[in-house]
């Protein structure tokens, strides 16, 4: 699986790559990880196969606070184009919405946090990367804004009671993910320390260290593979990319 490179764009700094970009790396990929806040998104897209957008606490339409917001969409905008895999997480599957015709807004439930299942729904039995997951996988939930409207292209493969749009995919191979994976213990009790107005609907205990060792355990044993699914998918050209039964790990 060598030869994949992924532009990794990390919004935040209280959200780097984490585990991600270990189980990413191990499965054969090269990360270029770009600050947007910080040095600007590179323009030419040539020697990447894939893209990452992480999370962060700024909304996806807090420009004028966050100018590069802007730029972060229309890469996303311009990566779907040009069907680059996507995977894009919290923040960023936000963005991905909003770069492609859905919407964003305050979470019409509230926020939604602390370590959750969510149901997958029967099409993404099918999808080349998430057709493999369980019927209800293990996820880390902490974000205020939410998903309301999907961009017309996109297809919805997993829910929650609390927020519909969990899970989509835009086109080919773009995929928004709301919920984390990407976490250790200590970035989430870093989190519940920092934004205690989404920390205060954890439910009780879940924050405790013993919970949260044993959930990143039950979390990667469930996503590491996706993680391996999506250098793969990488690495293929286009027209060799699967439609619907999903990758096999090599």
């Amino acid at each position: 699986m060598g030869g994949v490179r992924i532009l990794v764009v990390q919004p935040s700094e209280i959200d780097p790559v984490g585990t991600l970009g270990e189980w990413l790396s191990e499965a054969g990929a090269e990360l270029d990880i770009v600050a947007p806040a910080v040095e600007p998104i590179p323009d030419d897209l040539g020697a990447y196969q894939a893209v990452v957008v992480l999370g962060g606490e700024m909304s996806a339409y807090d420009d004028a606070e966050h100018p590069w917001l802007a730029q972060v969409r229309s890469l996303l905008s311009k990566v779907v184009a040009e069907r680059l895999p996507v995977l894009a997480i919290c923040l960023g599957a936000q963005l991905l919405a909003a770069a492609t015709g859905g919407q964003v807004r305050a979470a019409r439930k509230g926020p939604e946090a602390g370590t959750l299942l969510v149901a997958k729904r029967d099409i993404a039995g099918e999808d080349p990367l998430l057709g493999g997951l369980p019927l209800t996988p293990d996820v880390l939930q902490f974000h205020g804004d939410e998903v309301t409207s999907l961009p017309p292209s996109a297809r919805l493969l997993a829910s929650s009671p609390k927020c519909e749009n969990q899970t989509f995919r835009v086109g080919e191979c773009a995929y928004g993910l709301q919920f984390h994976i990407e976490t250790t213990p200590d970035r989430v009790l870093e989190w519940a320390d920092l934004l205690p107005e989404i920390a205060e609907v954890v439910r009780p205990g879940q924050l405790e260290p013993e919970h949260l060792a044993s959930f990143h355990d039950d979390l990667e044993e469930t996503w590491r593979p996706v993680a391996e699914r999506f250098v793969q998918l990488a690495g293929m050209p286009p027209a060799d990319r699967p439609t619907s039964r999903y990758l096999p790990l090599v």
